[in-house]
């Protein structure tokens, strides 16, 4: 048989696995053949989402299975030796690879990544791809890996706990960039990944591999929020058993190698509180920091107390969103990060939810509002006399109107998807949250007679509310069902089956703002969980907009020398106390800047500040625009039709009609062609919705793509019974023929290919299935005469 024939299955199997064997890489350890990387981006249209397509590598190449080394792209003899290389050089780009090959069965073209070859690019005949232990040699030249120490640290595997988890291709790129940057030396280390991404788990599998390669003997995970150390200590640390314990009641045991601590627990305002003093200097080798972006990032703060004091430590910081102000600066303490994923990367590998956002615009907020002369709000306080708009509402204004059209969108929004989408409503503070309780309460009285925690005010004061946390974010459980809030719930809760975010709350920070997006970002296969939907009632969402929401943190910090930096007004730090409760940020001496007097911290007024709201009952409000957007590409909001978007996707793949009508007519099962366009996007079902239910996904896609009159599946299937053409079959075919002829006009051309079609009523009335095959001479002779029927419907 010519090379040429072969398939590049045959390739594969006949030429490049034996040549990659014969240079020493281990089958069974070393070799991985066809490896998804990705999930496949998730697709949303309308109340529908599909998945795009998985990126698949032919072949990875491992010198131990923490470690990949090199991608192969195979290609059948037709192909060119090379012509596989631009693809495979886009897999190792994402996957961190350094040697790329491609083959085509006759030789290999290797590209090396790593700067350090003569040439970057050389073909190589089959008996000559390099050992395994010649790429390692090169890959620890690369990556600066000059001692037998630092070698050993990095070949340490991961935890396995013999299930089939494995960390996803960006959480080993991310473990290997750390424990690398350990086993060089460095101290202070920065890890960047979107909420949703297994920061943790990712944590974990760092500090499993130091730990056990004996590099770093005693370690302390640091966090500012009890639940963030209990879901960690209960969860992804579980392995660490009795190695682990959680500093709490102030209490100090030496004889542990694993800490995990608020950095409350270990400090105080007076001296004897600061318990972590206990341990001496040099006790730690690692310290570990969740959402950095908050403790670490200001030099004046209470981690940066504890981190100074064990300075001689590792110190890795883990954030979604870096801090990055003037004042402010995660990048200037850490470095500069090891790696990035970003929310962006997560939403277009398919392992983060992407979103759509319904933009709601209020009149009151856009045209404002300004009281008559002498006019008093519903508490007596004379109003002053200016225009109050969207800046003004919940903070120093309250429309009760207002709050009830919002609960109303929320609460219609709901019924017509589903009633018990987990759902959180930002607000601007604790007494706006209990106003949205309540409002919501009065416009859901059935929903609450079922259940009284369908709705609950979860914010740092309350201690019901608060309680029922675990309970919201545990998808078992189907209460509390919305909950609103004002900070407690932005940022460390792992709310993996919430669908719908509301945000009626100011926000102008960039990092807040990605905060409460993460809220959402999670995919929950398991419930049904792959997209969220973003209410906007403040235009938060213009945020999206900007150039930095979702691009490389660039430090901006000016040192001031021993000035204290201060909080910039729009990005106050968010502090909580030992039991996770948020404090005031500010001490009672201070002055405010007047929109945050009140508690926009959680709620808690300061000692001596009061901000004025004044309250009215009867100042009518309506919604003035409301569009939907949806995640687009590039990570871009748009504003388009369904219509106007199956248009685009369809003609991505066929330039004209001609083309896709020659495409339909030459394929034997059209239900490959509705697959393949479904995997760039396309959803037919939502597309019948919006177009019409009884029309085939051919006339769907021929209307709506290239403007054809279409027609109906019932209309269809009458044309070919004008024809008559079943005359020249027997009696039983022709009965099978124009039996399918009618699920077509009742279903669609999906269900009639199946030929398992022939096992159900009524076809079962008429014979077995072996039977009725027999009936057309034969399997060949049926799916013959069903491609002519095919024809028919079609002409």
């Amino acid at each position: 048989m010519s090379k040429k024939t072969l398939s590049e299955s045959d390739i594969c199997a006949k030429y490049i696995t034996p040549a990659v064997v014969h240079a020493g890489w281990d089958e069974a350890l070393q070799i991985r053949r066809e490896v998804f990387f990705t999930k496949g981006r998730v697709i949303v249209r309308g109340k529908l989402h599909t998945r795009g397509e998985q990126k698949r590598a032919d072949y990875i190449l491992y010198y131990k299975a923490n470690i990949p080394l090199a991608v192969i792209e195979a290609k059948d003899n037709k192909h060119s030796v090379g012509s596989g290389m631009q693809q495979a050089l886009n897999y190792a780009e994402t996957l961190g690879i350094p040697f790329v090959f491609s083959s085509n069965g006759d030789g290999f073209l290797l590209h090396d990544r790593t700067g350090l070859a003569e040439k970057t690019e050389q073909e190589l005949t089959l008996d000559a791809f390099p050992a395994p232990a010649e790429l390692w040699q090169r890959y620890c030249q690369w990556k600066g890996l000059a001692t037998a120490d630092a070698r050993h640290t990095v070949e340490m595997p991961y935890y396995d706990d013999g299930s089939s988890r494995a960390p996803r291709y960006y959480q080993a790129t991310a473990i290997n960039n750390t424990i690398e940057a350990v086993a060089k030396g460095q101290q202070r280390i920065l890890l960047v990944m979107a909420t949703g991404t297994g920061k943790t788990y990712t944590a974990f599998q760092i500090i499993w591999r130091l730990w056990k390669s004996g590099t770093k003997k005693r370690i302390l995970f640091l966090a500012d929020r009890n639940i963030l150390v209990d879901q960690t200590k209960n969860n992804d640390f579980k392995p660490f058993a009795a190695a682990m314990t959680k500093i709490s009641k102030r209490q100090i045991d030496k004889s542990y190698e694993i800490y995990l601590s608020l950095y409350q627990a270990v400090t105080g305002n007076e001296e004897e509180q600061n318990i972590y003093k206990q341990f001496s200097p040099d006790f730690f080798d690692l310290i570990v920091i969740d959402e950095c972006h908050r403790g670490s990032a200001a030099e004046d703060s209470a981690w940066r107390v504890i981190l100074a004091y064990f300075a001689s430590a590792t110190h890795v910081g883990l954030t979604a969103t870096p801090k990055e102000t003037k004042d402010v600066s995660s990048i200037f303490y850490f470095g500069e990060a090891v790696y990035t994923y970003s929310l962006k990367q997560g939403i277009e590998d398919g392992f983060l939810a992407p979103y759509k956002v319904v933009r709601i615009d209020i009149d009151k907020d856009l045209q404002g509002w300004r009281p008559s002369k002498g006019q008093l709000d519903k508490n007596g306080e004379l109003i002053e006399d200016r225009v109050y708009n969207q800046i003004d509402m919940d903070r120093t204004l309250v429309l009760e109107k207002r709050t009830e059209l919002v609960a109303r969108k929320i609460t219609e929004f709901l019924v017509a998807t589903d009633p018990y989408a987990k759902t959180i409503v930002f607000c601007d503070d604790i007494n706006h949250a209990e106003r949205m309780r309540q409002a919501l309460v009065n416009l859901n009285p059935e929903r609450v007679q079922e259940n009284r925690k369908y709705i609950m005010r979860i914010t740092g004061d309350e201690l019901e509310g608060k309680a029922e946390l675990d309970n919201f974010i545990n998808p078992e459980e189907r209460y509390p069902v919305i909950a609103t809030t004002s900070k407690l719930m932005s940022t460390g809760v792992d709310a993996q089956t919430c669908k719908l975010i509301v945000l009626d709350q100011h926000i102008k920070s960039m990092t807040e703002f990605k905060q409460v997006i993460g809220r959402g970002t999670r995919i929950n296969e398991d419930y049904d969980k792959y997209w969220f939907t973003i209410m906007d009632f403040k235009k938060v969402t213009e945020l999206f907009a900007d150039k930095d929401f979702d691009g490389e943190p660039v430090m901006i910090y000016e040192p001031k020398g021993d000035e204290s930096p201060v909080p910039p007004e729009d990005e106050p730090e968010i502090i909580f106390d030992e039991n996770g409760n948020p404090v005031p940020p500010y001490s009672a001496d201070e002055q405010l800047p007047p929109f945050e007097k009140g508690g926009i911290e959680g709620g808690f007024d300061d000692p001596g500040t009061k901000r004025v709201k004044y309250v009215l009952a009867d100042v009518t409000v309506y919604v003035i625009s409301e569009r939907v957007q949806y995640y687009g590409p590039e990570g871009k909001l748009i504003t388009e039709s369904l219509k106007d978007y199956t248009r685009s996707t369809v003609r991505k793949d066929y330039a004209s009609l001609d083309d896709f009508l020659r495409r339909w007519s030459k394929t034997d099962r059209k239900v490959a062609i509705l697959q393949e366009l479904e995997t760039h996007g396309l959803l037919l079902e939502a597309l019948a919705d919006d177009v019409g239910k009884d029309f085939d996904a051919f006339d769907l896609i021929c209307h709506v793509a290239f403007d054809q009159p279409p027609l109906t599946r019932r209309e269809r299937a009458d044309q070919v019974k004008k024809r008559n053409y079943f005359t020249k079959y027997g009696d039983q075919a022709r009965q099978v023929l124009e039996t399918l002829l009618e699920k077509y006009a009742d279903t669609g051309i999906e269900n009639i290919e199946d030929i398992k079609i022939l096992t159900l009523d009524p076809f079962t009335n008429m014979g077995t299935a072996s039977e009725l095959v027999s009936a057309f001479g034969g399997k060949p002779a049926y799916l013959a005469a069903l491609y002519e029927l095919e024809k028919q419907l079609y002409a």
